[in-house]
């Protein structure tokens, strides 16, 4: 693993010779060693059509590769940060809660229509995360940010995982989403954001929830 939790708020990243790493822009904080930081065009392992899928969404996160012989301290806005470790699955985040990832990983998009036909369409629109969601594969780690910092809840055939949308930062694994209406306690005492909906998770794998509803 790439990744060492400094704090709840900062990771240290271990740069190796002939291995990329890209981070988000702006995330480092300092570095040991010979290290270089260049700004990425290329989108990722994704290429190019994945750069585009998000340019026309207009959600695109500038990224910078990381490369040398070193370690590098990473951190952002100082929100809460939590490293996730791919053994091969996919996870799914949307593109600002990346703090920096392998650069082993495939980095892909997906649109949100994808998943739950026109459900998935609204679920971006009501959460305000847009319809397209960045998607990393392969074996490797991926530090995310969230506020007031994340629970891991699995998800197991037969027992649906419901989460609220403002709080959902992640989640990895052979997973569906749909939104469901979910009037209930929240908008009795006021709790609501004016349109009580709930994110459904099903199948094999694990949500990430951050402790707030705040977007970052």
């Amino acid at each position: 693993m790439p990744f060492r939790e400094i704090n709840s708020k900062m990771v240290e990243a271990t740069v190796i010779p002939g291995q990329k790493m890209y981070s988000q822009r702006g995330a480092m904080l300092a570095y040991r060693g010979e290290v270089s930081f260049t700004p990425n065009i290329q989108g990722g392992q994704g290429g190019v059509m994945s750069m585009i899928g998000r340019r026309m969404a207009d959600e695109a996160t500038p990224l910078m590769t990381v490369e040398g012989s070193g370690t590098v301290m990473f951190g952002h806005g100082g929100h809460h940060i939590q490293v996730i470790n791919l053994a091969g699955d996919t996870l799914y985040v949307e593109a600002d809660r990346l703090l920096a990832f392998d650069g082993t990983l495939q980095q892909g998009t997906m649109f949100m229509g994808s998943q739950g036909g026109v459900m998935g369409m609204v679920r971006g629109q009501v959460t305000g995360q847009g319809l397209f969601t960045t998607t990393l594969k392969g074996h490797g780690a991926v530090a995310v940010m969230a506020h007031g910092g994340v629970i891991e809840l699995p998800i197991t055939p037969g027992r649906e995982v419901h989460v609220d949308p403002q709080a959902y930062v992640a989640h990895h694994g052979d997973v569906r989403n749909k939104l469901s209406t979910a009037l209930g306690w929240r908008d009795m005492v006021g709790r609501g954001s004016g349109e009580a909906f709930q994110l459904e998770l099903s199948g094999s794998g694990a949500v990430y929830v951050q402790a707030s509803e705040e977007k970052l």
